[in-house]
């Protein structure tokens, strides 16, 4: 069983705090992805784990045992980071084959093992080059193949995926868990690609400035942001966010958009009257005939296909611009006037001043934990 747990985990460089207090489980053959901006502590907290530095406080426990003062070769983990690390006078097979050498494997099971990781990965072809006649992506895929290679217990891969052309990306979005699923590996992925971090991960941790912010299943992250900025880097096209101020009559908690109506049946009472941030998800926004009932008016903009789908972007009597998506091929106007529906049980409410989500009045059982 190879369980990771990070206690209290704080790192300092000079006077710049990287990681503050980090506390954090992940459980034995599970997936977690670190997810978050550049300079917000991913790659800093992977190098601790992987004993490369040191936390100035706290501890590491990997499969039951405290391993903070334990050297790096001899923790048991298999690492694929940015910058390749890849031995230059080895060829691509024999630095993929160095786990499997290590542990006394015969020939014929290097092999093997090498030419399964490499045909995977889709290097099969440059086994025979040295690191200096590989592309980026190539020397990429050589680093992942080679952690993936010795089939370790734990798994770091540093946004493996980076330096890979767009089709090869998608590709392995999709072969990528099917592989650590069959090797049984607890893995820690880092990446700031929101969609390889669904794609991916069993959980999310969402990292800021050092800590954790939010901590969920895909699908709880996305339909249960802590706050805007989770809210927006969650999402393509991203979420729209409207300044309102809810108020109430006999039929409910509501906003207007283009003096219109909005029913929040999901608000608590303690939004009347404050300023807050409406968040809706492009895709919960559609496109309507103009005298249906509770239908928004708006002026549509512009309209841009996106290959799987089309955003169009509107704006509302008082101007406030709206993004829509809608599947392609969905017939909808490129200019006028119009006029739109709100999935309004959707919707999110945030509090203006901090940007924290406001927790509304539904059954959870799937939102992440607010770290």
């Amino acid at each position: 069983m190879t369980t990771l747990q990070l206690q209290n985990i704080t790192k300092r460089f000079k006077t710049q705090t990287v990681l503050d207090n980090l506390t954090l489980d992940v459980a034995d053959g599970e997936r977690l992805v670190l997810f978050g901006s550049s300079g917000s502590g991913k790659t800093v907290l992977l190098r601790l784990i992987a004993g490369v530095i040191d936390p100035d406080q706290g501890r590491i426990i990997i499969g039951g045992e405290d391993v903070t003062d334990v050297d790096a070769e001899f923790r048991g983990i298999g690492m694929a980071f940015q910058n390749f690390a890849l031995f230059p006078h080895m060829s691509a097979f024999d630095n993929i084959a160095t786990p499997l050498e290590a542990r006394g494997q015969r020939a014929n099971v290097i092999q093997a093992g090498v030419h399964s990781v490499a045909k995977l990965l889709k290097i099969d072809h440059v086994l025979s080059h040295h690191p200096k006649a590989l592309s980026n992506g190539q020397k990429q895929r050589t680093a992942l193949a080679r952690a993936l290679a010795g089939s370790p217990p734990l798994l770091l891969l540093d946004d493996p995926l980076r330096n890979v052309d767009a089709k090869l990306r998608f590709e392995m979005r999709l072969e990528l868990p099917r592989l650590l699923a069959k090797q049984g590996a607890t893995v820690v992925y880092v990446t700031q690609d929101y969609k390889e971090a669904m794609a991916l991960g069993d959980r999310i941790a969402v990292m800021s400035d050092g800590r954790i912010r939010q901590l969920g299943t895909p699908e709880a992250i996305y339909n249960h942001p802590a706050d805007m900025e989770i809210a927006r880097l969650f999402g393509d096209p991203t979420i729209n966010l409207l300044d309102v101020t809810p108020k109430q009559d006999d039929a409910g908690i509501y906003v207007e958009l283009s003096n219109v109506r909005v029913a929040l049946p999901n608000a608590p009472g303690k939004v009347i009257g404050q300023p807050c941030v409406l968040g809706l998800r492009p895709e919960t926004i559609a496109f309507t005939d103009p005298v249906a009932h509770g239908a928004i008016p708006v002026t549509v903009e512009a309209e841009t296909p996106l290959n799987e789908k089309t955003v169009t972007l509107v704006n509302t009597l008082r101007g406030r611009e709206i993004l829509l998506s809608r599947p392609a091929g969905t017939p909808g106007p490129k200019s006028g006037a119009a006029a739109i529906a709100v999935d309004a049980a959707s919707a999110f409410l945030f509090d203006k001043a901090s940007g924290s989500r406001i927790s509304d009045n539904r059954r959870d059982m799937t939102r992440g934990e607010a770290a």
